[in-house]
């Protein structure tokens, strides 16, 4: 999932000049609380309602701690001006590149972070073996589905996604009522004193 906010240049196709001062550096264990406060205001849920991975903080925590090399972030000035969350998977013969997440500070837009965030971690990735890359977004995420294609991403497949609010229907909402009454009553509900043997 890449931010709404990321920077392109479609009107020429280039990619913007990387900013002046622009680092691109491995995620540090100081950088998780950061970078999830960052992804936490580009990923809202008035954004994408129904994206199927949402953003939280075992998002950040669990790539970091399953796949550092593939989490980079990029600085101006020490400043935070956007991460990128990826990973390698291998199946059967097949090695492929996978961008999870891209987010870019807004403070920070058209200064070619994405670009810069993203070049960076797709030569990483094929130095570990990687011949195809992934990625998804919101179909009506119209700036990000830009920025791939002109990045050279194609094959642009629609992702069927339906969903259910499960308090809504007439069993599964019957069931979620029982189970939380059910709760409910374990909580009140004292365990009883067995009685001493021996009188006391």
């Amino acid at each position: 999932m890449i931010d709404a906010t990321s920077s392109t240049n479609q009107a020429s196709g280039k990619s913007p000049e990387p900013a002046i001062g622009l680092l691109i550096r491995d995620m540090e264990i100081d950088d998780l609380a950061p970078v999830y406060h960052l992804g936490d205001s580009l990923f809202t849920s008035d954004l994408y309602p129904y994206i199927y991975r949402t953003w939280d903080e075992w998002e950040v925590i669990g790539l970091y701690n399953t796949d550092p090399e593939y989490c980079l972030v990029a600085e101006i000035e020490g400043e935070l001006a956007g991460f990128i969350l990826g990973s390698i998977i291998s199946k059967a013969s097949l090695t492929y590149g996978y961008i999870l997440w891209l987010g870019v500070n807004p403070v920070f837009q058209r200064r070619g972070i994405a670009d810069s965030l993203v070049d960076k971690l797709i030569e990483r990735l094929i130095n570990d073996g990687a011949r195809f890359m992934m990625v998804d977004t919101d179909p009506e995420n119209t700036p990000a589905v830009n920025f791939f294609t002109r990045k050279g991403f194609g094959d642009l497949r629609r992702h069927v996604f339906l969903s259910m609010d499960l308090s809504q229907h007439p069993y599964y909402g019957r069931l979620i009522t029982y189970e939380q009454e059910k709760a409910a009553r374990s909580v009140w509900q004292r365990p009883r004193r067995r009685p001493n043997p021996k009188g006391g």
